[in-house]
């Protein structure tokens, strides 16, 4: 079961990887690296200096998520949303 306090940050952290900044282009590669760091790309913890707070923050609660569900996060309904990031941010692994 997941927080609902894990589940707005992971919401909002899915809506920045849509859109097209820097600050997106982390968030994405953050939550790439859950979803499949092989082939995604792993996530240098140092990028997390280069958001805002708030977002940041959000990467935390996002931990907990997976700390709390051992699970990816296709197995936990947000296969789509992490499929259009994938489509947008690295296509070439878009199925």
């Amino acid at each position: 079961m997941i927080r609902k306090t894990h589940k707005a940050a992971l919401a909002r952290l899915v809506e920045i990887a849509n859109g097209d900044t820097g600050q997106c282009r982390i968030v994405a590669d953050f939550l790439l690296a859950w979803w499949n760091a092989p082939e995604c790309g792993g996530f240098d913890l140092t990028n997390i200096w280069a958001v805002d707070t708030e977002i940041a923050e959000d990467m935390v609660q996002v931990f907990g998520i997976i700390r709390d569900t051992h699970s990816y996060p296709d197995k936990l309904g947000y296969k789509e949303d992490f499929q259009a990031i994938v489509r947008q941010w690295r296509p070439e692994f878009a199925a």
